[in-house]
């Protein structure tokens, strides 16, 4: 988002900014009710707006492609297989949770840096309830989760109330939320995790019938949204995409599950006589939360502050946006999706170990976020760029362990993407600014 918000509004209020003149505030309503544009006026626009910096997700799509098509070269036994893409995703659940929250603060241009460990803490308590005082799995993850909301509340308020930068805030919670972890599960203690609800999370798979169900039935309803919308923007003579490109959008997406679906639903057992087969259920609970976070941030006020905020803060509170309500709430969001991406990866390894999410998970989840696409200054980014992130880091450690490189290869190669990533969010953040977009 451009820091000039001349043109914008914000519960009905102008946002501060450069003024506009009678012929320049004409001159973009007309272009607003030009209803339909044409496939080469469309085509035009989005190369104009590439070269002008806008380039969104495109960088990160096609580096996924780009280690698709390396790793199955180099692995044509093994990685473009049923199996491993099963696998794929199950990686890729937590990380891609994780990032979704984290992105809420990225977009204010904040940082939280202990939301891995909010993960940890999470999982812990949901752990030692359900072990130590029997408590049912659901009352365990409600209680998880109102504790990764007091956390958040409790970093949010330091930043916007206290005046804490976020960087010093949950760094120092990134060590204090370890203690505490510590406290609950005990230096160098686990605590099992065996109830058959939360562990079938990242290890049982959607029955092959209701996930193909579940995936024409979701492809039935993007499509229908996406129509309603063309047509209540065509009625309106608002300025809206071809309806050539709408269907070409449509019929990506819906070949693309599709292809996943099928893959999934093949039997992947390395053994003849045992069926492994379906949707692992981290994927629709990654994409329900997905489809959550995009309705949120596209459709409601409470997304549009959140732009606004992290566009222009200053120009946000003189519109009447309380900045400091935006920056608590968005705080909140990532330490309660932090505590869900802990509970899948304690699904995912039976257990919480005192060092659970205080690794490499914080680090793979901010890279996620920032290399699909969500910048580091703020006010840009959806949620789908942690799905598309959270699979670039997937795909990038599983091809190389497949391989049999060593872990500092890998380290090195994540940091080289996710530095490129951020020389693009910064080199395209100048050419936005020079552009005037």
């Amino acid at each position: 988002m451009s820091s000039d918000t001349s043109s914008k509004t914000v519960g009905g209020k102008p946002l501060i900014g450069e003024p506009v003149d009678d012929l320049e505030a004409r001159a973009r309503f007309a272009a607003d009710a030009a209803g339909p544009v044409s496939l080469g006026t469309y085509v035009k626009g989005y190369r104009d707006k590439v070269r002008g910096g806008d380039v969104g997700s495109l960088p990160a799509v096609l580096g996924l492609l780009v280690l698709v098509v390396i790793f199955t070269i180099a692995r044509p036994s093994t990685f473009p297989t049923a199996l491993n893409f099963a696998n794929l995703m199950t990686q890729a659940g937590s990380i891609c949770v994780l990032a979704m929250g984290i992105g809420f603060v990225l977009l204010l241009g904040h940082i939280d840096l202990s939301a891995g460990v909010v993960g940890g803490v999470g999982a812990g308590v949901m752990g030692q309830l359900m072990l130590q005082a029997q408590w049912p799995w659901w009352i365990a993850v409600l209680a998880a989760l109102a504790a990764g909301v007091v956390m958040g509340l409790l970093t949010g308020w330091l930043v916007s109330v206290v005046g804490i930068p976020s960087f010093v805030v949950t760094l120092a919670f990134f060590l204090a939320w370890q203690g505490v972890l510590l406290f609950l599960i005990g230096t160098g203690g686990t605590v099992a995790v065996s109830d058959p609800v939360i562990v079938g999370i990242a290890n049982n798979n959607v029955p092959v019938v209701w996930g193909w169900i579940l995936v024409v039935v979701s492809i039935a309803v993007y499509a229908g949204v996406n129509l309603v919308v063309y047509q209540r923007r065509r009625a309106r003579a608002l300025v809206t995409a071809p309806l050539s490109v709408v269907l070409a959008r449509v019929a990506v997406i819906a070949v693309l599950l599709l292809l996943a679906t099928y893959f999934l639903s093949l039997n992947r057992a390395r053994v003849a006589t045992v069926q492994l087969e379906g949707i692992p259920w981290v994927v629709p609970l990654v994409a329900v939360l997905l489809i959550v976070w995009t309705l949120v941030q596209n459709r409601t006020a409470f997304g549009r502050y959140v732009y606004a905020v992290g566009g222009n803060a200053e120009a946000a509170r003189r519109a009447g946006i309380r900045v400091g309500r935006i920056t608590i709430a968005c705080f909140v969001i990532s330490s309660a999706m932090a505590v869900v991406s802990g509970i899948i990866a304690a699904s995912r390894l039976n257990s919480v170990t005192p060092d659970a999410g205080a690794g490499n998970t914080l680090l793979y989840a901010v890279a996620a976020a920032v290399i699909g696409g969500t910048s580091l200054f703020g006010g840009k980014g959806r949620a789908r760029d942690a799905i598309i992130g959270g699979l670039v880091i997937a795909v990038i450690n599983n091809g190389l362990g497949l391989l049999g490189l060593t872990a500092e290869i890998n380290f090195l190669i994540t940091g080289f993407v996710l530095l490129l990533a951020a020389s693009v969010d910064a080199v395209s953040r100048r050419r936005r600014s020079g552009s005037g977009r």
